[in-house]
């Protein structure tokens, strides 16, 4: 493009030293994502707690580790149950805000909350000063909303809150699972959750499947430094049942052993007077998995990491549902 003159080559190699700093700096001054590690948490709005503590505790075997209070009451706010050191399920006694969706948010951990509201304002998002902080769990978070509306915090674990405090405790051997596979939630339109989950938040898409071979039915993503992923679950129109749609799958390393042992627990005479008897089959990705449902019908999914043969699954090739919303 430019004319063959030696000057020029004198000219061009002096240009770019100049420019160089000035590049650097203006990508030093971007904002850098902080890395987001796994899923920490996911919160369902429940109508009976003492139930729903008997379905996670008496039948699933897991401990409840903390609760709070409503302010200036004496009653249940939040129940805590614990997964394991780093991932836990949050039951809420408020009325959902907008039935019959049973889930109230899930939850990222981040290296460092603060970067990552700076960095999510660089991108547009609405992240005030006043969105977030310590909690009364004593952790640093605020919360955004994905493309759905639907609520995502952001936690970053200090020394000094309860879950870092409690390391090592609340783990019983009877808990049936020790950690949270994927939350799987519904979404309404594929292409802005894409946008968001992997365009602004770095996640990486790993697998994708259909229930019927006609049409895509959900989509995984990984997250970005970790090996937790989410299940963005699509529809056209508005399923009847969002308890089975918005779930949380924890990983086991045998799901028909799980089953035995679930059905040996005298609390699965309880499970049945609400729910149907567990059944062990083999999903669309080729692992092994059973479903339970709480007192609410919100569904709580037995994974085996692996497929039943050893041999991956290839990803469904359909097309997504058009858009529900725009």
């Amino acid at each position: 493009m430019f004319p063959t003159r030696n000057f020029h080559f004198f000219l061009l190699p002096v240009a770019a030293l100049l420019l160089a700093p000035s590049l650097s700096t203006a990508q030093d001054a971007a904002p850098q994502r902080p890395q987001i590690t796994g899923v920490s948490h996911v919160g369902y709005f429940v109508s009976d707690l003492p139930k729903t503590i008997a379905f996670w505790h008496d039948l699933l075997g897991f401990d409840e580790y903390t609760t709070l209070n409503k302010p200036g009451t004496d009653q249940i706010r939040i129940a805590f149950i614990k997964i394991n050191d780093h991932q836990h399920i949050e039951l809420f006694t408020d009325a959902p805000p907008s039935p019959p969706s049973m889930m109230s948010h899930y939850c990222f951990s981040v290296s460092n909350a603060e970067q990552m509201r700076t960095y999510l304002r660089s991108k547009g998002f609405d992240v005030k000063p006043g969105n977030g902080g310590t909690t009364r769990t004593g952790d640093y978070a605020f919360e955004i909303k994905d493309p759905d509306g639907t609520l995502v915090e952001f936690v970053e674990s200090l020394p000094t809150g309860i879950e870092m405090q409690d390391a090592g405790k609340f783990l019983p051997p009877t808990r049936i699972a020790d950690a949270i596979y994927h939350v799987g939630f519904l979404v309404g339109n594929l292409d802005k959750s894409l946008a968001f989950y992997e365009g602004v938040l770095g996640f990486t898409e790993t697998w994708r499947g259909s229930s019927n071979g006609q049409q895509l039915s959900w989509v995984n993503l990984r997250v970005p430094e970790g090996k937790d992923y989410i299940e963005l679950m699509l529809y056209d129109k508005t399923p009847s049942g969002f308890g089975g749609k918005n779930h949380v799958s924890l990983v086991v390393p045998d799901v028909e052993k799980a089953v035995a042992e679930l059905e040996a627990r005298p609390a699965y005479k309880t499970y049945l007077s609400y729910a149907k008897p567990l059944t062990v089959q083999a999903g669309k990705n080729g692992k092994r998995q059973v479903n339970l449902y709480d007192p609410d019908g919100t569904r709580v999914e037995l994974m085996e990491a692996q497929t039943a043969d050893g041999k991956p699954v290839p990803p469904s090739t359909a097309p997504p549902p058009a858009p529900a919303h725009e």
